[in-house]
């Protein structure tokens, strides 16, 4: 099976003729962990401002927030998210854990840039179940980066199920004003978010805002991650040669299905009870240097289900390249 979300967001004064390539990585080892969401890949192209899809512009608008009037982008990625019990060690099943799974899809996306406002329609489509690799990603990477254990557990993951997802951002630049409130030598931004997920995969509501103080922050709307996350822009303004911020940001989702928690089983019952609202809270540094921007961000995530030991830590590894 294909794989991959889109999760690509534009940005503001971008330049036509530029595209980007983002790689996003995403592993609690990073965070001294391993469990739960695990690790995350994703690779992304984002295409140049207003270079696809000539027919979306001069038709209708097809979609809320997309005008014909807008500068549009679309993107196409490609990714895998694993998710393990606490006990990797149990060949049993562990119906008072969250239970083994992998998510292999494929996404597609549309981006309005109001300017700086930005709307993003991203559709995901894929697997969960063996078809998604993630026993043999998981193990393979053990044995031959990290030397531990391997995961034992894995015959009891979800059973097989096409998996969809229709998400929807809207993101503010600075509603603070434009851009450029400072802080000595240094900007402040500060960025809102609104948002939804519909499908199988998971559907949720949420909202949130990050906080940014650096230099140049009107290049971009912030670093992207893996979804569900805090909201950011794949592509950024390299203009200024040379940019740098650090940021610090929260999303509450009101979750509804998580198929992660409360998906079938091989083997057994899973018998799990949700939190239904969760939150994200995370913090990092950026820099961009010419066509090249580098980030790390470590992310505290709430329980989310009842009788979980304590929240997750993960790290979160992007680099996007314009072209």
């Amino acid at each position: 099976m294909a794989i991959a979300s889109l999760a690509f967001s534009p940005i503001v004064s971008a330049e036509e003729g530029d595209g980007a390539f983002t790689f996003l990585w995403e592993n609690d080892a990073i965070a001294g962990t391993d469990h739960h969401y695990t690790n995350g890949v994703e690779f992304s192209y984002l295409s140049v401002e207003d270079g696809l899809w000539d027919w979306f512009r001069t038709g209708s608008s097809v979609l809320p927030g997309v005008s014909t009037k807008d500068h549009l982008r679309v993107g196409v990625s490609l990714g895998q998210s694993i998710f393990t019990p606490d006990d990797t060690e149990a060949t049993e099943p562990l119906p008072d854990q969250r239970p083994y799974a992998g998510w292999l899809y494929l996404g597609v996306a549309v981006i309005a840039d109001h300017g700086n406002q930005l709307d993003t329609w991203v559709l995901n489509l894929g697997v969960v179940g063996p078809s998604a690799q993630g026993e043999e990603v998981q193990n393979g990477f053990h044995e031959h980066v990290t030397h531990d254990d391997d995961a034992m557990g894995w015959d009891n993951q979800l059973v097989e199920t096409f998996g969809y997802q229709l998400l929807y951002e809207h993101r503010w630049q600075n509603i603070a004003g434009d851009g450029k409130q400072q802080v000595g030598p240094l900007q402040l931004d500060f960025s809102p978010h609104v948002g939804f997920s519909l499908g199988n995969i998971g559907t949720y509501a949420n909202a949130g805002i990050t906080l940014r103080i650096g230099t140049n922050l009107s290049n971009d709307f912030g670093v992207p991650r893996i979804r569900p996350s805090l909201p950011g822009s794949a592509f950024f303004d390299p203009a200024d040669g040379f940019g740098w911020y650090v940021f610090a940001g929260v999303d509450a989702r009101a979750v509804a299905y998580n198929i992660f928690l409360e998906g079938d089983a091989a083997t057994y019952d899973v018998d799990l009870d949700k939190e239904t609202f969760v939150y994200d809270g995370q913090a990092g540094l950026a820099v961009v240097w010419r066509k090249f921007r580098f980030a790390y961000t470590y992310v505290i995530r709430s329980k989310e289900y009842k009788g979980q030991a304590q929240p997750d830590r993960f790290g979160s590894v992007g680099m996007t390249f314009r072209f």
